[in-house]
């Protein structure tokens, strides 16, 4: 029998490793399909909108990394148990989100003494700005971002962190033993810590 889900994307973690850690979490089997830059051209218009990743199921497809994990964390009760409950998640994982953004645009910054300045202000500002408080929110919530327990914000986070490293050169959380403690115990769950190990070695 075919796996229930396909989930495809380009050959790296990216925006597709919240979902791989879901899936694996879950236990649910997928086919990882891994587009190369050749075959990308001729896929792309058979995506929903030109981009990916994308998640396929029962002939259906959705694309958009977020929602994708959002609904996938629902398929492995790692979301809220209310809406109210899902609003905190959704916050944390948007706020992670606008950072990984705000960090996105300057790696991409072609002017290369702007992308300079821009690097330093990250690093003394925003940056500091946004895991400080993530920090302190997991100081107050039993070790995790959201409901004081293991959530898919704490996934979310773990695989966008290990991207801000590689982009930026440096470990962004040596002054943050509790972030650092939280993607640690991520990493350590046993489902995740097999498919870490299995999944292919890529740069980011």
């Amino acid at each position: 029998m075919a796996p229930a889900y396909k989930l495809s994307y380009f050959n790296f973690r990216g925006l597709a490793e919240t979902a791989r850690f879901l899936l694996n979490y879950g236990g649910i089997e997928f086919e990882d399909v891994r587009v190369t830059q050749e075959e990308w051209p001729q896929l792309k218009e058979k995506m929903p909108f030109g981009t990916l990743p994308v998640l396929e199921h029962d002939g259906k497809q959705a694309g958009q990394s977020i929602a994708i994990a959002r609904y996938l964390a629902k398929q492995v009760g790692l979301a809220g148990k209310d809406d109210w409950e899902n609003l905190e998640i959704d916050a944390i994982v948007d706020t992670i989100n606008d950072l990984r953004l705000k960090l996105l645009a300057i790696h991409f910054e072609k002017d290369e003494e702007k992308k300079k300045t821009l690097l330093e202000t990250a690093a003394k500002e925003t940056i500091p700005y946004y895991i400080t408080r993530l920090e302190t929110i997991v100081q107050q919530n039993n070790g995790h971002l959201a409901l004081g327990r293991l959530t898919w914000a704490d996934f979310y986070f773990t695989t966008v962190c290990g991207a801000f490293d590689f982009f930026f050169g440096g470990d962004c959380l040596a002054n943050s033993p509790s972030l650092k403690s939280l993607v640690q115990k991520v990493n350590e769950l046993p489902a995740i810590k097999k498919w870490i190990e299995i999944r292919p070695k890529t740069e980011f």
